[in-house]
Parts: structure tokens; C-alpha cells; sequence
């Protein structure tokens, strides 16, 4: 009869109990070491490994992932850093720039130096004459084409439409197959900063707008500032 409810009982034991009971007590094969004699896991080319060692495989494949993911973050970290040292310089030669060229050829060349966007372009809002080189103004109403771009207030990635790519980057539009482009806004939309690249892939709608963000925040209290001091706005 005892042996009868043993079987009863140790057929009422479901594998998620064992499993969860073994999980509880890690150490329960410490004191009945007996039982790993008996106990095997079938191995993928059919043969049969002792628990202990499939144990070890498990914590090598896990090591080998925890491992993987560290150098991705490492990468991750200095690609951050190598970001950051470059943001510094632009920000800082922009800080030093006293008319609306000096902004528009420090731009340029820390955008094509340092981002390695193959075009960048700068045009301004305004309904008046500016005395600049470096960059296009244009009126609101001359740039309804680009009217989507301007009414996010987010810069935009990917590959622009046509006729938005080739107002602008004009002569170059045959060659920029993705761009971002950058709506500068302080209180108002100031205008618009455009990066193109000559790599379809480079510039991507998934990708993250953070830096981008972050530049035209910077350069549009650089511009409003400018604006200012010539009565612009």
C-alpha cells in the first residue's frame, strides 16, 4: 500500500513542480550527488552529457552573449565620445562666428568635415534684403514647396521627393540620394538647414535625430541672435 501512494505521488508531480522546486534549491544535487549518476540531457548530436556539463555549456554560450553585448556598448561609447568632440568644435566655432557667412562656412565645413555630409545648404527666412554669401534667403512664399519639412518643426532623414531635393540642393540635386534636413526655430521658423549625402543609405528615416536636434537648437539661437543685431527680426 506505502508503495502504491509513492507512485500516486510522484505521478501527481508535474514537470513545472520539479523544474520550479530545482530552481528554488540550486543546491540540491550537492547533497544528493548520487543522482546526477542517472540523470543525462540529450546533447544535439544525439549522444548524452551529464547535467554538470550541460550546465557549463549553458554558462559559456551565456558568457559569450554577455560579452558580445559589452563590446557593442563600448563601441557604442566611443562612437558617443567621438560625437561629442566633434559637436564641441562646431558649437564652439559657431559661438565665434560674427555675421550670418562666418555661420554659414563654419557650418559647412564642420559638416563636411567632421559629419561627412558631401552637401550642406542654409537658407533663411526673410522678406527683406540680407547682405550674406554663405547661404540662401528667400521669402515664406518661395519655399512652399518645402512647406512639409518646415511645418514638423523635427528634422527629417531619408530620401527627400524630387522636387524638394532639387530646390534644395539645386545643382547638386542629381547626385544627393538622402538627406536631413533641419527646421531652425526660436519663437518663429527661421529657415532651414539641409545635409545631403551622396549615399542612398546614409541618411535614414529610422534613424535616431538626437544630434541633429540638438544642432539646430544651437545654431537657431546663433541665427536669432544675428537677426537681431541687423534688425531682422
Amino acid at each position: 500500500m506505502t508503495d502504491e501512494l509513492a507512485k500516486t505521488a510522484e505521478e501527481a508531480l508535474s514537470a513545472e513542480q520539479v523544474a520550479d522546486y530545482l530552481g528554488r534549491h540550486p543546491d540540491f544535487f550537492t547533497e544528493h550527488v548520487h543522482l546526477l549518476e542517472k540523470l543525462y540531457v540529450p546533447h544535439q548530436r544525439g549522444s548524452a552529457v551529464s547535467l554538470v556539463e550541460r550546465q557549463t555549456s549553458l554558462l559559456r554560450s551565456r558568457n559569450e552573449q554577455l560579452h558580445g553585448r559589452l563590446s557593442e556598448l563600448i563601441e557604442a561609447a566611443r562612437y558617443n565620445d567621438g560625437q561629442f568632440e566633434k559637436t564641441k568644435r562646431m558649437v564652439l566655432g559657431l559661438l565665434e562666428a560674427e555675421t550670418l557667412d562666418e555661420v554659414a562656412v563654419q557650418i559647412e565645413e564642420s559638416l563636411c568635415r567632421d559629419f561627412y555630409g558631401n552637401e550642406t545648404v542654409l537658407v533663411l527666412f526673410s522678406e527683406n534684403k540680407l547682405e550674406c554669401n554663405g547661404l540662401r534667403v528667400l521669402s515664406r512664399g518661395e519655399c512652399s514647396i518645402v512647406q512639409p519639412l518646415i511645418d514638423t518643426n523635427l528634422p527629417s532623414c531619408g530620401q527627400l521627393s524630387e522636387p524638394m531635393n532639387r530646390f534644395l540642393f539645386q545643382d547638386a540635386a542629381v547626385r544627393v540620394q538622402s538627406s536631413a534636413v533641419v527646421p531652425l526655430v526660436k519663437g518663429e521658423t527661421l529657415g532651414l538647414l539641409a545635409i545631403g549625402s551622396y549615399d542612398p543609405n546614409y541618411f535614414q528615416s529610422s534613424q535616431g535625430t538626437l544630434f541633429l536636434s540638438y544642432v539646430g537648437e544651437v545654431l537657431s539661437r546663433i541665427l536669432a541672435r544675428l537677426l537681431r543685431q541687423q534688425g531682422q527680426i
